[in-house]
């Protein structure tokens, strides 16, 4: 018989299992205190990146035109991609499948600052989601080529969008 794990939460001392608890400044705190009433919902991936990028590698993010990655979409999406190659620009939504403990201050490695999670573009947050405008290189089928994509390989795409305006994107 298989049994789950329980952790126990920090701040109101209930059990909960890993999937319901989450790691903050080293401390586990459960969804109900986090969240409160709110109810989670389901996405579906709509793809994968593909690229050299690992977690905590030196220069992530930063590499430039060389940093050309691919996202390869379900075949499924392919009928969504009616004028996409027009764009110069898109915005990528993805899910920050390979993120670790939550510090909610810390040091943000682009100038060393110390901010809170949500002024910095740590993979470690609660939300799991990951935004970032890059550019458009190409597409051949179902694979969109794209240059600055700071996302590491194997990472679940969630949408693609147009940049709101060409000019405000990078």
């Amino acid at each position: 018989m298989i049994t789950k794990k329980e952790y126990k939460c920090s701040e109101c001392d209930r059990p909960a299992d890993r999937t319901r608890i989450f790691e903050i400044d080293g401390a586990r705190i459960c969804a109900s205190c986090l969240y409160g009433e709110a109810t989670p919902f389901e996405i579906w991936p709509i793809g994968v990146i593909k690229n050299k990028l690992q977690r905590d590698e030196a220069g992530f993010g930063t590499r430039g035109p060389e940093n050309i990655s691919r996202i390869e979409l379900l075949p499924s999406q392919k009928r969504f991609l009616y004028k996409l190659d027009e764009e110069k620009y898109i915005t990528i939504v993805y899910y920050l499948h390979a993120r670790k403990a939550v510090t909610s201050i810390f040091k943000r490695g682009l100038d060393g600052k110390k901010t809170g999670v949500f002024a910095t573009r740590t993979p470690d947050r609660l939300s799991g989601i990951g935004i970032q405008d890059v550019k458009l290189v190409g597409i051949k089928e179902t694979t969109l080529y794209v240059e600055g994509l700071d996302a590491i390989d194997g990472t679940p795409v969630i949408d693609i969008k147009m940049c709101w305006s060409s000019v405000e994107c990078p």
